[in-house]
C-alpha cells in the first residue's frame, strides 16, 4: 500500500483532487477557446473564399491569360488552403478533447513523459512534448 503521507497529503485530502478538477476544467476552457476561434476563423475565410469566386463571377477571367488571373487563382488557393489548415487543427483539438476525457491528455505520445504546460498553452492540441517534438535528422520521418 502506498503512503499517502509521503506524497504531501493525506488520503481524505481534498485539495489534490480539487486541483485536479481545477487543472481539467483549464484545459477544457483553453481547447473550447482554441476550437470557438478556430470556427470564427473558418467562418471568415469562408467569406471571404465566396467573395473571391463571387467576384470572379462578374467578370469574365482568363487566369492564363488576364494579368491579374494569376494573383486571383493564387488568392483563391490560398484562402482555401488556410481553410483546410483550419479543418485540420479543429480534428486536432477534437481529438485533444477526447485524449482530455480519456485522461490521457498532455502525455506526449512518443515517450510518455508530461507536456510542460507552457507547451499546452501555446499549443492545446500538442500531442508530443518539446524534446519528441524535435526534428532528429537519425529518426525517420512519421507517417502521415
Amino acid at each position: 500500500m502506498v503512503d499517502a503521507s509521503r506524497h504531501g497529503h493525506d488520503e481524505g485530502d481534498p485539495a489534490p483532487f480539487a486541483a485536479d478538477r481545477a487543472r481539467l476544467a483549464a484545459d477544457r476552457a483553453r481547447l473550447a477557446a482554441d476550437r470557438a476561434d478556430t470556427l470564427a476563423r473558418t467562418a471568415a475565410l469562408r467569406r471571404d473564399f465566396d467573395a473571391i469566386v463571387a467576384a470572379n463571377a462578374l467578370v469574365a477571367v482568363d487566369d492564363e491569360h488576364d494579368p491579374e488571373g494569376a494573383s486571383t487563382a493564387f488568392e483563391r488557393a490560398h484562402v482555401a488552403a488556410l481553410i483546410a489548415r483550419a479543418h485540420e487543427h479543429l480534428a486536432e483539438l477534437d481529438e485533444a478533447l477526447e485524449r482530455l476525457e480519456r485522461g490521457e491528455y498532455g502525455q506526449c505520445e512518443r515517450c510518455g513523459q508530461t507536456i510542460p504546460p507552457e507547451r499546452l498553452e501555446i499549443r492545446p492540441a500538442a500531442t508530443t512534448c518539446v524534446r519528441c517534438a524535435q526534428p532528429d535528422r537519425r529518426r525517420p520521418p512519421r507517417p502521415a
